[in-house]
């Protein structure tokens, strides 16, 4: 019996699961090459865009903003955003906060409208660091984000920027004598610095110059630090703090006097007498963050009036658009033409080699069908797995080979008929020629043989119907209820005579209660008989044939919701390698077929059918020299009435 392959096949083994991988694998591939495709042109072009715009945009932004952090307005900044257009091939424009237009670059009528996102905020007092840091023009961004470039009242006027001058020109003068190299810096406010090789003011302590000329603050710069350090102190007064003094470079440190403004050279303070020492105290971290947000609220509120408000800046392209494009490229089209080129090889490979794969046992199931159809015994096809491919070629081999089996069957069957058939035949011809030729007398003996040899003719052709029936699903039943043990010891009283000319003792075994059942008794006499008639036929002169029935448990096999009907006898037995045939039509263990030692051989394969067609099951158990025991199967619930509005049709009975 071939294995059952009716079972779902697991996904991952599967035809779909198959398909459904390569399906998934080829769009992985191909939404891969895209991704990567459309990754690699987009990122180059724009890469390429970039490069060539990002400087330059940090540029303008880097210029306007030093625009806004040295005048209080943005009037005439029309001039610088048409030169920076110039420059940079680009749009410019500057708007409000609120989008009021300041300068723009496109002055054409039709010029595209400015997008909803601005390109920057241009804001001295809060610089995007990211556009400042790639300006190579840009100062630096103090950790306020305060351009460095808002000095406001720090700017120093020409008198003082002089003097400072020459001594900066001084000192740097007699660095380069004593053999550093150093050079004069003038920033922003106008305060100029010395700056050496190296920057290592260390290096100048073994001359005779002294740089620190420069540290001492003007009385610019003391009026505008002593102003920042009251807004200071006011804002970490209201935190519940105490002052700081603030440094000409805005460091802080330990207030060692009662806080108050910083005295200002010229001033009428200069003359009162210094405040009351208060002992230091040590900053801690937390007092350091406080000090350093209010010293940038404070620069912020002191320098406000002194630049520009923040306005808004717009870059796009020279036609007007303030959205960058980009076209590919030759070699950009031509990578795309080429990916795309190999995706579809790919994606035609993958599809050209999964469809070979499946279509080729296809192929084979073809071509043995063919052969099948042609007359061949036997076609088979190889099993690549356990797939539905390869489990419908494993359900194609065993179809094959049943039909091969069937063949050979049909075959020996017309054989068997005909032999069977022919046997009556001519002992009923040869009986007739020769009463015909005056060699025997028709007198009642010679009428009693041909009378018997026409009944065996009946009783092979009843036989046959039967089996005919049963094949084509036409056997009719007429189930009812049925007592079973009535029913057995109406069997055995048929067949008391023959048991007792053949010297076997037939007996019921009865079990109470008695099971139930619900059959066609005519057909379940008709099974009964031919396992009895097989029975006594096969039991010696001194044996036992005994039938019995149980139900639900009584007796070992039989389950709930079943009829066991038992045939068993002590005869000959049945040698293992004949027991799977036993049910098979005209099987004999004797291969003689001598009618003394067997009948037509149809008697079992008929009791078989007919426990099919009750929805049972017929089995058979044998020791080789014991006895056999033949078992019927019965579902105790009526079967299918499909047939059973039929007209009550064939023998009552059969012979095995």
């Amino acid at each position: 019996m071939a294995r059952n392959r009716s079972s779902r096949v697991p996904l991952r083994r599967s035809l779909l699961g198959r398909l459904l991988g390569v399906s998934a694998l080829v769009a992985a591939c191909s939404v891969a090459a895209t991704a990567w495709l459309a990754v690699q042109t987009t990122s180059g072009a724009i890469k390429q865009e970039q490069g060539q715009n990002l400087t330059a945009d940090a540029r303008i932004y880097d210029t306007l903003l030093g625009y806004a952090a040295r005048h209080p307005t943005w009037d005439g900044v029309d001039a610088t955003v048409r030169e920076l257009a110039e420059q940079s091939g680009r749009r410019v424009a500057l708007t409000t906060q609120s989008r009021q237009p300041l300068a723009d670059s496109a002055t054409a009528p039709d010029a595209p409208a400015l997008p909803p996102e601005a390109s920057a905020v241009v804001d001295p007092l809060s610089v995007d660091t990211v556009l400042a840091a790639r300006s190579a023009e840009g100062q630096g961004t103090a950790a306020d984000r305060i351009d460095p470039r808002a000095v406001g009242p720090f700017l120093l006027p020409a008198a003082e920027r002089t003097a400072l001058r020459r001594t900066a020109d001084r000192n740097a003068a007699c660095l380069n004598r004593a053999g550093i190299a150093a050079d004069v810096v003038v920033g922003p406010s106008g305060r100029p610095r010395v700056q050496m090789v190296g920057n290592d003011p260390e290096r100048a302590l073994g001359t005779r110059c002294d740089p620190a000329d420069l540290d001492a603050p003007t009385r610019t710069e003391k009026k505008a630090l002593g102003a920042l350090n009251e807004l200071a102190d006011a804002c970490l007064k209201r935190q519940d703090r105490g002052g700081v003094r603030l440094n000409r470079d805005l460091s802080w440190g330990e207030r060692a006097v009662a806080p108050g403004p910083l005295p200002v050279p010229g001033d009428a303070t200069e003359a009162r007498p210094a405040p009351a020492v208060e002992p230091p105290r040590e900053l801690t971290g937390e007092d350091d963050r406080a000090i350093a947000s209010c010293v940038g609220t404070a620069r912020s509120e002191q320098l406000s009036s002194y630049v520009a408000s923040p306005a808004l800046l717009f870059i796009g392209d020279e036609g007007g658009a303030t959205v960058p494009g980009f076209d590919l490229s030759p070699a950009n089209t031509a990578k795309i033409a080429g990916a795309a080129a190999l995706v579809l090889a790919l994606t035609v490979g993958a599809s050209v080699l999964a469809g070979a794969r499946l279509v080729r046992p296809l192929h084979a199931l073809t071509g043995a069908a063919q052969r099948m159809r042609d007359g061949e015994e036997h076609a088979s096809v190889p099993v690549a797995g356990d797939d539905e491919i390869g489990r419908l070629s494993a359900a194609f081999n065993d179809m094959s080979a049943h039909r091969a089996r069937l063949e050979a069957q049909r075959k020996a069957m017309v054989s068997d008929v005909a032999h069977e058939l022919r046997t009556p035949l001519s002992n009923i011809r040869g009986w007739l020629e020769a009463a015909q030729d005056g060699l025997a007398d028709p007198d009642p003996a010679f009428v009693s043989s041909l009378l018997e040899e026409a009944v065996q003719l009946q009783h092979i052709i009843d036989d046959l119907q039967d089996l005919a029936a049963a094949d084509a699903g036409a056997l009719r039943l007429h189930p009812e209820p049925v007592r079973v043990h009535e029913l057995l010891g109406q069997v055995a009283a048929a067949h008391q005579a023959r048991a007792e000319t053949a010297g076997v003792t037939l007996t019921v075994v009865t079990t109470a209660p008695a099971p139930a059942l619900e059959a066609d008794p005519v057909r379940l006499r008709q099974a009964v008989g031919n396992l009895v008639s097989n029975a006594v036929r096969h039991t010696p002169a001194g044996g036992t044939v005994t039938l019995r029935a149980y139900g639900g448990g009584g007796g070992a096999g039989a389950g709930a919701g079943q009829v066991v009907i038992e045939v068993a006898d002590t005869g000959t037995g049945i040698p293992a390698g004949d027991l799977p045939y036993v049910f098979d039509r005209f099987w004999r263990a004797e291969k003689s077929r001598s009618r003394r030692t067997g009948g037509s051989g149809l008697g079992l394969a008929i009791v078989r059918k007919l426990a099919e067609a009750h929805g049972g099951t017929a089995e058979a158990s044998s020791t080789e020299g014991a006895g056999s025991a033949f078992t019927l199967r019965l579902p105790a619930t009526a079967p299918a009435r499909g047939q059973g509005d039929r007209s009550r049709a064939g023998r009552p009975g059969g012979m095995a």
